[in-house]
């Protein structure tokens, strides 16, 4: 029998998330744009989507995607380069707007963070006034509108704040955690990704009630060392803390594919698109790497990697993916298929940095 877990002192936590952060911006800055389907990214072949409006949403089109499909999807689709300073300056302002009502700030990224507001709220302020306040300040002086989560977690409000997208207001109070939690798809919940969420809905896990009625040795056994982390989201615990002091050390992405690979062009093309992801987080964060991994893991769950070290930093996708693809030749031919591909960008450091790319004389196994 597991030994009960010892909850923490009971908070309040906001997480405020932009709606179509990067696409909102461009509508507010050209007036042609809104209303329209607009996805920010590059309309090129290899293109990749960073971020699609609302209107664009509605026909499929979201981040991540390959432009060639965005296009087929929504022929009316209209591309728009991105801007990162621009980005980074509005999400400063909204950082200002947060700061003025805590501290205990935690950014994830441009467009979204975690606030914990248990001070002020034990000051007789209320959570719900606390969110409403903000999402009001940024509407009136960035022009933008946020979705808000509140409750005592991290887990539980960020699960809130994507409840009722765009424009939404959602509480969790203590008394609705189990109801909550019990009735989501186990899809919406944070580390349960496509092939994890398949793999439960095969054991008949469909939604957090299913979940939460499998014991920890259960769990265990099916799902390895990731099985404590199911175990308590299941039953809505989260004691992460809010952490305004959190760095980056890296950036990374991955896919693990619905089929196996064993092509080295098929392997290049999807780290192309798994670059392209890592640059668009770089670019978010203003930094640069020195260090680009490529991993890759087989159908027999071995894992290996490669890794280059350059003297200068660089962050654009298609460096990356040029490297990472000559990393992943290394490898080939595939000792057999493939079911993971990642790439990593880490040695993290400003974009000020920015230097001539100068690959570094040494690539190492590890």
């Amino acid at each position: 029998m597991r030994t009960p877990i010892a909850q923490p002192p009971l908070r309040r936590i906001l997480h405020i998330d932009m709606d179509a952060f990067y696409a909102s911006v461009e509508q507010r800055d050209e007036p042609e744009l809104r209303g329209k389907p607009v996805a920010v990214g590059s309309s090129k072949a290899r293109g990749v989507v960073a971020a699609a409006s609302y209107e664009a949403r509605r026909f499929g089109v979201k981040s991540a995607l390959p432009s060639v499909t965005a296009t087929r999807r929504c022929p009316d689709l209209i591309f728009v380069r991105p801007r990162f300073d621009v980005y980074r300056a509005v999400s400063d302002q909204i950082r200002a707007i947060f700061r003025d009502f805590t501290e205990m700030v935690e950014p994830l990224s441009l467009d979204e963070a975690y606030l914990d507001i248990s001070r002020e709220c034990a000051r007789g302020a209320t959570a719900t006034s606390i969110a409403q306040e903000i999402r009001a300040r940024i509407k009136k002086e960035v022009q933008l509108t946020a979705s808000a989560g509140v409750s005592v977690n991290k887990f539980l409000a960020k699960l809130a704040s994507d409840q009722d997208k765009p424009d939404g207001l959602t509480v969790i109070r203590p008394h609705q955690v189990a109801d909550f939690v019990a009735s989501l798809p186990v899809g919406r919940f944070h580390g349960v990704g496509p092939v994890t969420e398949a793999k439960m809905k095969s054991l008949g896990i469909e939604s957090g009630a299913d979940l939460r009625a499998w014991s920890a040795q259960d769990l265990a056994r099916n799902f390895g060392s990731s099985a404590d982390h199911y175990w308590r989201i299941a039953r809505g615990i989260d004691d992460r803390p809010v952490d305004p002091h959190r760095e980056r050390k890296s950036l990374g992405a991955e896919e693990t594919f619905a089929k196996d690979i064993s092509d080295l062009a098929k392997g290049r093309a999807e780290l192309a698109e798994i670059a392209a992801k890592v640059a668009h987080r770089a670019a978010e964060k203003g930094v640069l790497g020195h260090t680009v991994t490529v991993k890759i893991k087989y159908a027999d769950f071995v894992q290996m990697t490669r890794q280059t070290t350059l003297r200068d930093p660089m962050r654009d996708s298609g460096s990356i993916a040029q490297i990472a693809g000559r990393l992943l030749q290394d490898l080939y031919p595939f000792r057999m298929p493939v079911r993971l591909l990642g790439v990593t960008l880490s040695s993290l450091v400003p974009e000020d940095s920015e230097k001539t790319m100068q690959p570094s004389l040494f690539t190492r196994l590890i």
